[in-house]
C-alpha cells in the first residue's frame, strides 16, 4: 500500500493526523496538495514545525526563523489547518535573553488564522507558561503523565506513555485515565495524538470507547494464551525474568474478554531465573494468571 492509499484508508478510521514529515523535511506542495486531497473535507491535520526553527535557528526574531516559520505557514494553509506544532528540545533554557527573543519572534509573526501548539520538553517555568498564555499558544501535554499547566478553547497531547521513549502501550484503565484528564480542560476542541510504537490500536482502542463505552481486544486470546501471542511477536531465548520485563513487559494483554494488563503484571511474579523458551515462561505465567 503507498502513501497515499494508507492516508485514504486511515482517514475512513481516524479524523485527525500530525505530520511529522515536515519536521524533518521541506515537502513539496504538490505533495502536500495530494495529502489533503486524499482525505475527507472533515479530516484534521496538525503540521509539526521544521527542526531548523525549534532546534537550529532557536525561536527568535531574525530572517531565517521567520523563512521557515512561513513555509510551515504555506502547509498549514494547503492542508486547511491552523495548527503548528513547536517542539523545543529538553535543553532549551528559557532565561531572560531567550524568552524576551520568543516574545520578539512570536510579535513579528503573522498568526492570522494559526494556532501554535507548543511542546516545551524542558521543565515548564511559570515565565514560559506566561509567555504562551500572553500569546494563546496552546501548551502540547502528554496527558498520560501530566495535564496543562493551563486551558485555552484547544487541548493538544502527544501521547507517548510512561516506557522508554515512545515504547509502551496503553491499558484501557490509562485510555480512560487519559480521556477523563482531557474532559476535565473543557476544551471546546480536544486533540490526542497517539505516538506510541502501538499508537494505532490505541487510538483505535480509544475510539471505540469513545463510540460504544466498550475496548477492543488487543490480541485474539485470553489469559495465558494472550500473553503466549504478544511473547511470540519478538521475544528473544534466553532470556531472565528481568530481561523479559524490559523488553516485553510494556505490552498489553487481555486477561479476561473485560480486561486488559501490562504483561509486566504478570512477568514480575514468576520466578527469577533464566528461561529457555516461550514455553518455559507460560508455565511460570499459568501459575500467576
Amino acid at each position: 500500500m503507498d502513501n497515499q492509499q494508507w492516508l485514504k484508508t486511515y482517514s475512513e478510521v481516524f479524523n485527525f493526523v500530525e505530520v511529522n514529515y515536515t519536521f524533518y523535511q521541506y515537502p513539496k506542495m504538490q505533495m502536500v496538495d495530494s495529502w489533503r486531497r486524499n482525505v475527507h473535507s472533515s479530516f484534521i491535520f496538525s503540521v509539526r514545525c521544521h527542526q531548523d526553527l525549534t532546534h537550529q535557528v532557536g525561536l527568535k526574531p531574525v530572517d531565517q526563523a521567520f523563512e521557515v516559520f512561513y513555509k510551515m505557514k504555506a502547509y498549514c494553509s494547503a492542508l486547511n489547518t491552523p495548527y503548528l506544532v513547536l517542539e523545543t528540545p529538553p535543553n532549551y533554557v528559557a532565561d531572560k535573553k531567550s524568552i524576551n527573543e520568543a516574545r520578539e519572534f512570536f510579535l513579528g509573526l503573522n498568526l492570522k488564522g494559526m494556532k501554535l501548539i507548543w511542546e516545551f520538553r524542558a521543565p515548564l517555568t511559570q515565565t514560559v507558561a506566561e509567555l504562551m498564555n500572553d500569546f494563546n499558544i496552546v501548551q502540547s501535554v502528554d496527558l498520560s503523565k501530566g495535564k496543562p499547566a493551563f486551558n485555552l478553547d484547544v487541548t493538544y497531547s502527544r501521547l507517548f506513555g510512561k516506557g522508554k521513549h515512545n515504547i509502551y502501550q496503553f491499558t484501557d484503565d490509562e485510555l480512560v485515565e487519559i480521556d477523563r484528564k482531557a474532559q476535565d480542560t473543557h476544551s471546546k476542541t480536544i486533540i490526542l495524538s497517539y505516538h506510541g510504537v502501538r499508537m494505532n490500536s490505541d487510538a483505535a482502542r480509544h475510539v471505540a470507547y469513545k463510540k460504544t463505552g466498550n475496548f477492543l481486544p488487543v490480541t485474539s486470546y485470553t489469559g495465558v494464551d494472550s500473553a503466549k501471542a504478544v511473547l511470540a511477536e519478538d521475544a528473544k531465548f534466553p532470556s531472565t525474568k528481568s530481561e523479559l520485563e524490559d523488553d516485553q513487559g510494556w505490552k498489553v494483554i487481555d486477561l479476561t474478554q473485560n480486561k486488559r494488563i501490562h504483561l509486566s503484571e504478570g512477568l514480575n511474579k514468576i520466578p527469577d531465573k533464566i528461561y529457555s523458551n516461550i514455553d518455559d515462561v507460560i508455565k511460570e505465567l499459568r501459575v500467576v494468571l
